[in-house]
């Protein structure tokens, strides 16, 4: 008799139980839906009073939860503690819904309110970044090198470049796939105004990350630094494709290829990974060793391997880089167009053949009047650049606004002879027809 008591009492704990579960669920549902409806409404006091319901009896129902409740806690209610607790319960029974995002999100939200220290903030953007940085806030990405940078550049430089490495390659992931997307996106500009808007902003905010990253490590990779440090290291690394690749990109993009240990790297890095960007530096090292017949052959292999247009705009690109650097100028830009033809958005193939004209100012006109109108070949390619590359437009203005001081004025135009709104063919290698200026 005992034992069926027992087990009837047994029976009815397990129904009672059940029932319960049961009907805490159904609440929970009634209060989602109704916390949602209010929330879509823009009802947030409504909305309110249900999501503290959800987020007490409910934590695992919906990630909903945290990400509509993200902004009742940030910009309706803005309470820290609040927004501290919607985080933390998101990742504790969300811990795999986009992790990276979350970190990056309340990194921000602390830093803009100034509700941690710096290195509180620098481990939960740490996490973020170790996690998947491309879903990481284009600002954290720059907050984050800039706390590695302040940590390690004097006890561990190779660090800081490893990690300038890291971000600016998921930063170029990200450029690479809005220039893509824009290329196809500007055949039909009236039907994709809207995603042309937001890619080209995107674009535009990498950009200036790109170059708040450069102004960062500028002081740390210079030659001086960088020489010691890889021959340091060469041995240890010459099988690893990838050390080599960024130590000959980084030698090269400072201008430190007269030293040996470029050509060292270049060969190394053709041998440990051959590839069409290890064929292009080695073309650089056989160009600087006098066998241009040996370059043109490397740099044509490197092309016929690649088969993204947009890399090859790259290599085309560093190709008339290296000329410039040499003074062959009218090479120089005859390779920057040759980048544009696979990369028509190439805001830095422009701004290059601008640079290009500028320097060109003196030795391509006798007059003042000649010399100025070689600017405004140089302003027009800046304001290309600006048109068509949004990463760059930054840089492009500051172009802009240094050469537009130098345009001829109406009096120097005037003491020339010259009708403004008149056609100006620009003398020796440039061979350009511009426009005299109106105003």
């Amino acid at each position: 008799m005992k034992k069926i008591t027992f087990l009837l009492a047994a029976f009815l704990f397990i129904t009672v139980v059940e029932t319960n579960a049961q009907d805490q669920e159904r609440e929970c549902t009634i209060k989602y839906n109704l916390f949602k409806g209010d929330f879509q409404s823009k009802k947030y006091e409504d909305a309110y009073p249900n999501w503290i319901y959800l987020m007490d009896n409910c934590k695992d129902l919906s990630v909903n939860i945290y990400k509509l409740g993200a902004t009742l806690a940030e910009k309706v209610k803005k309470d820290p503690a609040l927004v501290k607790r919607v985080y933390e319960q998101r990742l504790q029974y969300y811990p795999n819904v986009d992790p990276a995002k979350v970190h990056s999100d309340y990194a921000s939200y602390l830093y803009k309110n100034k509700l941690a220290t710096e290195d509180e903030i620098f481990l939960i953007l740490e996490k973020g970044y170790k996690t998947d940085a491309t879903r990481m806030g284009i600002k954290n990405l720059y907050l984050y090198f800039q706390g590695v940078t302040d940590r390690n550049k004097d006890t561990n430089p190779q660090k800081v470049f490893d990690t300038y490495d890291d971000v600016l390659d998921n930063v170029n992931k990200k450029l690479e796939g809005y220039a893509a997307k824009l290329v196809d996106l500007k055949k039909d500009t009236i039907a994709n105004k809207r995603l042309i808007h937001a890619y080209s902003t995107n674009s535009k905010a990498l950009g200036q990350v790109e170059g708040g990253l450069d102004n960062i490590i500028v002081t740390l990779s210079t030659c001086e630094r960088l020489v010691p440090l890889y021959t340091r290291d060469f041995e240890a690394n010459r099988n690893n494709a990838k050390w080599l690749q960024r130590s000959v990109s980084r030698m090269f993009n400072k201008g430190c290829q007269s030293d040996p240990l470029y050509a060292k790297l270049a060969r190394a890095y053709a041998e440990a990974s051959p590839s069409p960007e290890a064929y292009a530096f080695l073309a650089s090292v056989l160009e600087d060793n006098g066998d241009t017949a040996g370059a043109n052959a490397m740099r044509q292999k490197s092309f016929d391997l690649e088969t993204d247009p947009l890399k090859k705009a790259k290599y085309k690109l560093k190709f008339a880089q290296a000329a410039r650097d040499k003074g062959q100028y009218s090479k120089a830009r005859s390779l920057a167009r040759e980048a544009l033809t696979f990369n028509p958005n190439s805001g830095r193939a422009y701004l290059l053949i601008s640079s290009l004209y500028a320097k060109s100012a003196n030795s391509c006109g006798a007059t003042e009047f000649e010399k100025r109108m070689v600017y405004v070949a140089a302003l027009n390619m800046a304001r290309r650049a600006a048109n068509v590359d949004p990463s760059i437009s930054t840089t492009a203005k500051k172009y802009i606004r240094s050469y537009s001081g130098n345009v001829p004025s109406q009096s120097v135009i005037f003491t020339a002879g010259v009708s403004p709104g008149s056609r100006h063919t620009i003398k020796c290698w440039i061979s350009e027809t511009v426009t005299v200026p109106t105003k």
